[in-house]
């Protein structure tokens, strides 16, 4: 390979004397060398740039899901905090008038407080009523039900939450299931 890339040490003008003297085969065979050769490099300098491209795609892809998912450690430490507050409003009487001053501020504060979440692109997955879906839900029990779909959500125990699109935490929730004395239903697969 060495012989391939080796320069002839004669100028431009002794090249082509030396080429004219040659016989024509040899000029075609050396012409189908060199041309063979110059595809090769080409092809090589095409496959360099396209390895380049691809790290560099590569490298931004990462970046990005860097910066996509660096909220994830700090959201899940938030999420206590927003649920117990959510849970003092639920528990403050509305009808309590000396407390009527601070349930109307924890209101406002969890208000703002999901806001920012959601500017953070943190949405809350409450799935009451809605088809049970294990990408998204945590089954933790099943119920019979008559008046429900089975594998529908019935009762949500926690919020589940996703940060861009990806799962955060799942939502845990009870389950419908068709009642013992109709078993041609199909269910979830209780054994996962």
């Amino acid at each position: 390979m060495a012989d391939e890339h080796r320069q002839d040490p004669a100028g431009p003008e002794e090249t082509e004397d030396m080429l004219s003297s040659e016989a024509p085969e040899d000029l075609a065979a050396r012409v189908s060398v060199l041309e063979d050769e110059l595809a090769a490099a080409k092809d090589q300098a095409l496959r360099a740039a396209a390895d380049v491209q691809n790290a560099r795609r590569r490298a931004e892809q990462e970046v990005e899901k860097a910066h996509k998912f660096a909220l994830e450690r700090f959201a899940n430490d938030l999420l206590p905090v927003l649920e117990s507050l959510e849970r003092g409003v639920e528990l403050a009487d509305p009808n309590d008038s000396t407390i009527k001053p601070m349930r109307d501020g924890m209101e406002l504060t969890l208000k703002m407080f999901g806001e920012t979440l959601e500017r953070f692109q943190i949405v809350a997955v409450d799935p009451h009523g809605e088809p049970f879906n294990p990408e998204l839900h945590q089954a933790m029990a099943m119920e019979e039900r008559d008046n429900v779909e089975p594998n529908t959500v019935i009762r949500v125990f926690q919020k589940g939450y996703t940060l861009s699109g990806r799962l955060l935490r799942p939502a845990m929730v009870v389950v419908s299931k068709t009642p013992a004395d109709k078993p041609d239903t199909p269910s979830i697969d209780e054994q996962a």
